[in-house]
């Protein structure tokens, strides 16, 4: 943890980062119009002041959020990541940028949290802000422990500025981190209202999250904690049965612009489409869309992909042809473009978004691979990208621009409670008929495969794939593997290193010839899997990242042996 940053987070004027957002809800004060002694003197100043923690603070995050959640768990491939083949070490640049930004958040919300105790404003909105700044809280809180293990507890900057103790924090042991997740959560909700503006975090939302706490942490002591699955089971339950939100009936619709603040999604970065102040946008469509995808000359993510295990996971093979490839599952096209594709949410200005014919038609494809198949793995990201400038234009109102986009990335959303709520409620067993959780899980499956049948008994394995292909290249993935490696780290070891991570060699042999014929040919000895692929080195320890380099020398005591802390009667909120 770079904690001797935390001194430049106290001094800085922590509302002056943004300017006008282009949707009302991300509305910020401009720089030269406050300063801190005037400024949270009103019920729109205080809202205006927690906004910009829906984005900027998250920015560095963003590119760890792949490469963490979907290149270590398999679901996409990047080749010579040290993500892929498990060689991450402290000096990576992406797991530093991801550190930092998770202690960059919780100084912010630690800094504005505490401001707004004497806000002059009503009682019912300085509550409200409050309750989202701990929530953020915690949700950094939950990546950091489920990313480094064992981490310090920065409870109060000003308190650890005043110590001078910010540079020899101990970490805390990991089962205090999550008592401290909890506690935070607690608080939270009690100061949420149950049902907050579109977008915004709410009570539900908190509970939410708090539910996916409860049944991430049942298996810290090594075996599973049937308390805290009930306690996981009973949260997702009341999310489910009193918030009003329901699932979108169509799965794509969920991560499209005009749906940005859908009910569906309970935590999500909302981006403004705008590069001043830099942090205050989503860049995700340049590192995941094929070059060309859009007009900036900002995308250059062709060459990665997918996985080819993510695929088998959906039932189909790149090595298939589109007339007979099985794919019956709609989240498969919402989250992989592969050959045959078209999109009709995508390129809305040229009638749809034709994958094949965007590489090898140059008129069409204008600017993009001209004849060069890229992926090695026979697909291309979908989710986080938002097409090209017109169909920001038609999304939002307002034009994209180089890096920035102002779709949300939502990070938690009510399918994932739902199978929340179905593994939790089977308890330590493996298998459950309760009609409840049936049902849960059947909301989730029949929205993907329509026709789908419910069935008369569930087992952990349906729930556990179902995370998988529901959640797939959301930055999730990984976390599942860090909790069930926590009470079983074998069977995450066992099926990481069974995974398909390589690559097809020759895809593109294949794929021009049936664009320009119509003719589907594959020459197993050319097109085909890279059969001398290594399986992963992964042992117990790769379930824990390391710190940044940096922030062990400058505070030694990240290496000792975390700390026992009574996190309730230690802090309070």
């Amino acid at each position: 943890m770079k904690i001797r940053t935390l001194k430049y987070w106290v001094l800085v004027v922590i509302l002056g980062m943004g300017t006008i957002s282009c949707e009302d809800f991300l509305n910020r004060p401009t720089e030269d119009n406050y300063n801190e002694s005037n400024f949270y003197q009103n019920d729109e100043q205080c809202v205006q002041g927690v906004n910009y923690l829906y984005n900027s603070p998250w920015y560095d995050f963003q590119r760890g959020f792949i490469k963490v959640g979907e290149i270590l768990s398999g679901n996409v491939y990047e080749g010579n990541s040290p993500y892929l083949n498990f060689t991450v070490n402290g000096t990576d640049e992406n797991l530093v940028s991801m550190s930092y930004s998770l202690w960059a958040v919780i100084g912010h919300t630690n800094t504005v949290y505490n401001r707004l105790k004497t806000a002059n404003a009503s009682d019912a909105v300085k509550k409200q802000c409050m309750g989202e700044c701990l929530a953020w809280k915690a949700m950094a809180y939950f990546y950091l422990v489920r990313s480094f293990g064992a981490v310090p507890i920065i409870h109060d900057n000003t308190a650890e500025l005043n110590s001078g103790s910010y540079n020899s924090k101990f970490k805390v042991e990991r089962a205090d981190v999550y008592e401290y997740i909890v506690m935070t959560l607690e608080k939270a909700i009690e100061l949420l209202p149950a049902k907050g503006e579109s977008g915004r975090i709410d009570q539900y939302a908190a509970k939410g999250l708090l539910a996916k706490v409860y049944l991430t942490k049942s298996g810290v002591s090594g075996t599973r904690n049937a308390d805290d699955l009930a306690m996981a089971a009973s949260y997702a339950k009341d999310v489910i049965d009193h918030s009003g939100r329901k699932l979108l009936t169509n799965y794509s619709d969920v991560f499209r612009l005009a749906n940005n603040k859908n009910q569906e999604c309970l935590f999500s970065w909302h981006w403004s489409a705008g590069r001043d102040p830099w942090t205050q946008q989503n860049s995700l469509q340049s590192d995941l869309a094929m070059v060309g995808f859009d007009e900036f000359g900002d995308c250059w993510g062709g060459y990665a992909g997918p996985s080819v295990d993510l695929q088998d996971a959906f039932g189909i093979s790149a090595l298939a042809s589109p007339e007979t490839r099985s794919d019956i599952d709609a989240r498969r096209r919402a989250t992989m473009m592969m050959a045959g594709d078209v999109f009709d949410y995508f390129w809305r200005d040229k009638g749809g978004f034709d994958y094949l014919k965007f590489i090898y038609d140059a008129d069409y494809g204008k600017g993009g691979p001209n004849g060069e198949y890229q992926s090695p793995t026979g697909a291309n990201h979908v989710k986080h990208l938002y097409g090209n400038n017109g169909d920001h234009v038609t999304g939002l109102g307002v034009s994209a621009g180089n890096m920035y986009s102002g779709l949300s990335t939502h990070i938690l959303r009510l399918s994932d409670v739902y199978l929340i709520y179905a593994e939790a409620k089977m308890g330590t067993a493996t298998s459950t008929s309760d009609e409840s959780a049936i049902d849960a899980f059947y909301q989730v499956r029949h929205r993907a495969r329509k026709g789908y049948e419910k069935p008369t008994s569930i087992t952990w394995e349906n729930v556990w794939k179902e995370r998988r292909l529901e959640l797939a290249c959301e930055g999730d993935r990984w976390y599942d593997y860090v909790r069930l490696a926590y009470y079983d780290s074998q069977r995450a070891i066992n099926e990481l290193t069974a995974q398909r991570r390589d690559v097809y060699y020759n895809l593109g042999t294949t794929y021009k010839a049936y664009y320009e014929t119509g003719n589907w040919t594959v020459n197993p000895d050319e097109t085909r899997y890279n059969s001398n692929a290594k399986a992963p080195n992964v042992t117990v320890s790769s379930f824990t990242l390391p710190f940044p380099t940096e922030d062990v020398v400058f505070n030694p005591n990240l290496m000792e042996e975390p700390v026992h802390v009574d996190v309730r009667s230690e802090f309070s909120y």
